[in-house]
């Protein structure tokens, strides 16, 4: 079984408890994974032969949020290909907003332009219909796991 690279940019701490959630979820199914905090992903080009998760909050006009956009920022010019590296993306965002879950979109488009393999859909979470994205989720990761 693959080692799960859990990544995650917040603005209000909502993504990080997504991402803190899942964590336990998939370490609890069996799972090896590796929580990356945003100080610790300078330099960080995910392995190919692990699986890259990423849980992302939407801010201002769609964009990343400050704590990650510096990796995001890092990984667009270093544009390593990564054509055996497999991700999934879950976004969350505001549908009241043009620009919904646009942070996490961003990511997406930027992994397949290296070349990156989507494991699944990306996940779309709306803060204007759910207060517990967690469980939202929690339930997108169990389905999800039969993908890898």
């Amino acid at each position: 079984m693959k080692k799960i690279n859990l990544v995650y940019g917040t603005v209000y701490g909502s993504a990080q408890y997504v991402a803190e959630t899942i964590k336990i979820a998939l370490l609890d199914a069996g799972n090896e994974v590796g929580l990356h905090q945003a100080d610790d992903l300078e330099g960080f080009i995910p392995p190919q032969n692990e699986i890259l998760l990423i849980v992302c909050a939407t801010t201002g006009q769609g964009d990343v949020p400050d704590d990650i956009y510096p990796w995001f920022s890092e990984l667009k010019n270093a544009a390593p290909y990564l054509p055996n590296l497999e991700y999934s993306v879950i976004a969350l965002g505001d549908s009241s907003y043009e620009t919904f879950c646009g942070a996490g979109l961003q990511f997406d488009a930027l992994l397949s332009e290296l070349g990156a393999k989507r494991l699944g859909e990306v996940l779309k979470i709306d803060a204007g219909e759910t207060m517990e994205p967690e469980v939202e989720a929690l339930k997108w990761i169990e389905s999800w796991q039969s993908l890898l």
